[in-house]
């Protein structure tokens, strides 16, 4: 698995066109099928940061109760540092709406999807789609969805809501990059985390 990683990291893989990857949380299991043809750049990274452990121990730290749930800051402020500024070129629009379920980069600026995603615990198509009443706002632009432990979303600790850290576009997320996990911990005890992160099997469609 550590080998998928770092033979990413060099660019020789590119991830399969389905795979499902299973997040083993403080709540249970979330699982996700990724399909390549929705987003293949945002497909690949997130195929790489699985597979080199990125996601391991990383706490879901930003939750607006019933909207969405945002992980990917690592629990090692070194990996995290490391990875901030390693952005990919965004995907296009291909009409997979953000509705509940669906996974998403977070991101700031054009071409600056990084670690971070979230799963919409709700529709945000309204907000988070390409829309001819917002053609000046990037759309989120979907890669994957949940296709098992929707409840385990539901039910991860929601009552810091914006406050351990918040969003990319907030500004307040470099006592998270800079702490880690030992920051959040001290500061915000009730987190819940991701265990470890695996790609399982292929992705059904």
């Amino acid at each position: 698995m550590r080998l998928l990683g770092f033979l990413a990291l060099l660019g020789v893989l590119q991830a399969p066109a389905d795979y499902t990857v299973r997040l083993a949380t403080t709540k249970g299991a979330i699982v996700i099928a990724v399909h390549r043809d929705w987003a293949p750049r945002g497909a690949d990274r997130f195929h790489e940061l699985v597979t080199s452990g990125y996601y391991d121990d990383a706490a879901v730290f930003r939750i607006r109760p019933g909207t969405w749930a945002q992980f990917g800051i690592a629990a090692d402020p070194k990996v995290a540092q490391a990875w901030r500024g390693k952005t990919i070129p965004d995907d296009p629009w291909k009409g997979v709406s953000n509705k509940r379920g669906t996974v998403a980069y977070a991101f700031k600026d054009p071409n600056g999807r990084t670690t971070q995603v979230f799963i919409n615990l709700k529709d945000n198509s309204a907000s988070h789609d390409l829309s001819a009443q917002r053609p000046n706002d990037a759309p989120f632009i979907v890669f994957g969805e949940v296709v098992e432990g929707m409840d385990v979303a539901d039910a991860l600790y929601s009552g810091y809501e914006e406050k351990a850290g918040g969003g990319i576009r907030a500004g307040h997320q470099d006592p998270v990059f800079e702490g880690g996990n030992e920051y959040l911990k001290k500061n915000f005890p009730l987190l819940d985390y991701i265990r470890t992160a695996r790609v399982v099997i292929p992705a059904p469609r």
